[in-house]
């Protein structure tokens, strides 16, 4: 302490005061020695860690700590005694925290001097810093450099993990398996909970599932999650009582830094929570926001049952499929019966409905998903899940740039879901193709911190921004990207198919992209969208045979399902089975085609109309339409690749008039491309 000012000295013994005449409360803790300190909370843990380079948490624990030994001193008290009087309500959870703090455990301290104990960090942390000073007097030029070049990317990349955690999902003690719902909400409210704080990057629940039944150990999975902490947690309902075991893991070193035991009545899950979330935070020296401490404070229902109706129709939910998403829909509504201000209920209800008319050709949901996000809108203007129903009910009409504010107003309040930015970069590259807006939008989505992602969402947010790049014709950007995209999650399928493309553009050999493309769909056949990827890339290499072979499978699984995808492919897979002499069919697919390209609103509707008349030898009709999307801008790097080689324009590529207005088309794709590249270098973002 003599090295501390004055003023410092006189607070940090203030602060020691106060926790004194708390020692015995368990629950005494940051948020209740601010209020005594008459400080906010966020200023007393930046004050305590400037003074001490503690976290508040580990300076209660400190002077807990060191209580214990006065009463040691005395030898009149049992360790569990001692544990309970100095605040510690698990006896092993005191002896563990002893044991790390003096070097060995209370029960022992006859082997040492009682009177002379020294806390053995305190040493450790002398004998470092008196190294150091020797280190610098005879190298101080060396360690300089060695400050930049090693020692500070370190510690950079140390301060990320810090404050990176976990929640694994966790265990069901109970026999009853009808239980599982409430388990699995409280692992998942946590970790929505932990998710609203800034200062702290959290995994998503769909990364950790994977590890539900996994032999890997803690380390193994923190190098595969890139997290130093873990959430590990167990529990059972019993009798209108919840049991629940929660332990905070070092994953480094598969140590165990906190364990708590709570029982608690099932109307207490949401304080229990919020506790939660809190205690964890505390444990890892988070910054909790006021705000962020409102939003965790904000209870989403108080009627219970109704929760626990939500509980089960998210854990369907979670599964994502469709049979799931119906089953789904009966508990939502049992929610609502419940707790008719129920917003998130509404929200989901909404969401589920899109998602299972989302492919449909026939709607059914239209109404239903309007409603309910309507509803949840009523309740809670501000809530993302809303606003992000919202704008999902006006991209299922196809009102496209209604849906607009609510995407990114949505966005706004929910900065760090990687759902909503990925909703939003699909939005921009395939609802309202704007390739201009679609990267600016990616790369800003990277600048926020693709750290606060995890692997998944990482791998998806690289490839976005690799789709934007090559949509925009920057080919080696796109690929690096694409190389990211993949070194996060190998498996991305959609990744592996982007990546032939780019490589096409690099190289122009179709031999190669179809080998590429061929690869991809081996990993799973079931693939519609590769399926037309593979099918399309025979078309362009004039093996008509080939590409009916995959142009059937996927009509067959299209028509099986009844989806509506797709329709644009709709023109090559009626001239594919024209040249395969199946004219009805073909007829059929170019009819549907027209309809789709006439009321398309997209920059492309002229272009897929120029290509469906040439083919149908009407060319004058072709070259107007042709020069009507000659006045559209923005449109993709891919329309510069392919009509050159489509099959579809053989009608008309010798025609001088067409190969004038490509070239204008051509020439103002590229003045795009530089008028962009100057955009980004002024903005950084390249």
């Amino acid at each position: 302490m003599q090295d501390l000012s004055s003023i410092e000295n006189d607070f940090l013994n203030k602060i020691t005061e106060i926790i004194e005449e708390n020692i015995s409360n368990e629950k005494f803790g940051v948020s209740e020695l601010a209020r005594e300190i008459a400080m906010s909370r966020s200023n007393l843990l930046r004050k305590v860690k400037k003074i001490t380079n503690l976290s508040v948490s580990q300076f209660i624990r400190q002077v807990r700590l060191k209580h214990s030994v006065e009463m040691l001193k005395q030898n009149s008290f049992s360790i569990s005694e001692i544990s309970f009087e100095v605040g510690f309500s698990s006896t092993s959870y005191f002896i563990k925290c002893f044991r790390e703090y003096y070097g060995y455990p209370p029960g022992q301290h006859e082997k040492g001097d009682i009177d002379n104990i020294t806390p053995i960090k305190t040493v450790q942390y002398n004998k470092r810093r008196a190294k150091i000073i020797v280190v610098s007097i005879g190298v101080i030029a060396l360690l300089t450099i060695g400050l930049f070049i090693f020692i500070r990317p370190f510690s950079s990349e140390q301060k990320k993990l810090e404050k990176s955690i976990a929640v694994l999902p966790f265990i069901n003690d109970s026999n009853d398996s009808t239980n599982v719902h409430i388990i699995n909400g409280l692992m998942e409210s946590i970790l929505n909970n932990l998710q609203k704080i800034e200062d702290l990057r959290v995994i998503s629940r769909t990364s950790v599932e994977k590890y539900r039944n996994s032999n890997k150990t803690i380390p193994e999975i923190a190098k595969e999650l890139n997290v130093s902490y873990f959430i590990e947690g167990s529990g059972q309902k019993i009798d209108g009582k919840i049991q629940l075991s929660v332990q905070l893991i070092e994953a480094k070193s598969d140590k165990h830094l906190w364990a708590e035991q709570y029982n608690r009545e099932a109307s207490d899950i949401f304080n229990l929570q919020k506790e939660l979330a809190k205690s964890i935070a505390r444990e890892i020296h988070v910054i909790i926001t006021p705000e962020e401490q409102e939003q965790i404070n904000k209870m989403p229902t108080d009627n219970l049952v109704a929760y626990e109706h939500f509980l089960k129709a998210r854990e369907l939910m979670n599964k994502e499929n469709f049979e799931s998403l119906e089953q789904s829909i009966p508990y939502l509504q049992k929610a609502i019966e419940n707790d008719e201000n129920f917003a998130r209920a509404y929200s989901a209800m909404a969401i589920v409905y899109y998602y299972l008319d989302i492919f449909q050709r026939e709607k059914h949901y239209t109404n239903e998903i309007n409603n309910y996000a309507d509803k949840a809108l009523f309740i809670n203007p501000k809530l993302p899940e809303g606003l992000l129903a919202k704008g999902l009910y006006y991209m299922h009409i196809k009102d496209n740039k209604q849906a607009i504010p609510y995407l990114e107003k949505a966005h706004e309040y929910h900065p760090n879901s990687a759902f909503i930015l990925n909703i939003l970069l699909d939005f921009y590259t395939s609802h309202i193709p704007n390739t201009q807006k679609y990267l600016e939008y990616a790369l800003k989505g990277e600048r926020l911190d693709i750290a606060t992602n995890d692997s998944i969402a990482a791998s998806y947010i690289y490839l976005h921004i690799s789709n934007a790049f090559i949509q925009t014709g920057f080919v080696e950007q796109a690929e690096t990207y694409i190389d990211k995209s993949l070194k996060y999650s190998s498996e991305n399928i959609f990744s592996q198919y982007v990546k032939a493309y780019i490589l096409y553009a690099k190289n122009k050999d179709l031999e190669a992209t179809k080998t590429l493309l061929v690869e991809v769909l081996n990993k799973d056949t079931t693939r519609v969208d590769v399926l037309q990827e593979v099918g399309k890339i025979f078309y362009y290499m004039r093996d008509y045979e080939s590409s009916y072979e995959y142009f059937k499978k996927f009509t067959e699984i299209r028509e099986t399902q009844g989806l509506d995808i797709f329709r644009h492919v709709n023109v090559e897979i009626g001239f594919v089975y024209s040249k395969m002499g199946f004219k009805e069919e073909a007829e059929n697919y170019f009819s549907d085609y027209k309809n789709f390209a006439e009321n398309d609103a997209s920059i492309y509707k002229n272009l897929e109309l120029a290509m469906y008349y040439s083919h149908h030898g009407k060319t004058q009709k072709a070259i107007e339409h042709l020069k009507l999307f000659a006045q559209e801008s923005n449109y993709h790097y891919w329309t510069i690749l392919f009509v050159k080689i489509e099959p579809l324009m053989d009608n008309i590529n010798d025609n001088p008039e067409f190969k004038k207005i490509w070239e204008k088309i051509e020439a103002k794709f590229w003045e795009n491309h530089k008028q962009i590249k100057v955009s980004l270098k002024a903005k950084g973002l390249i």
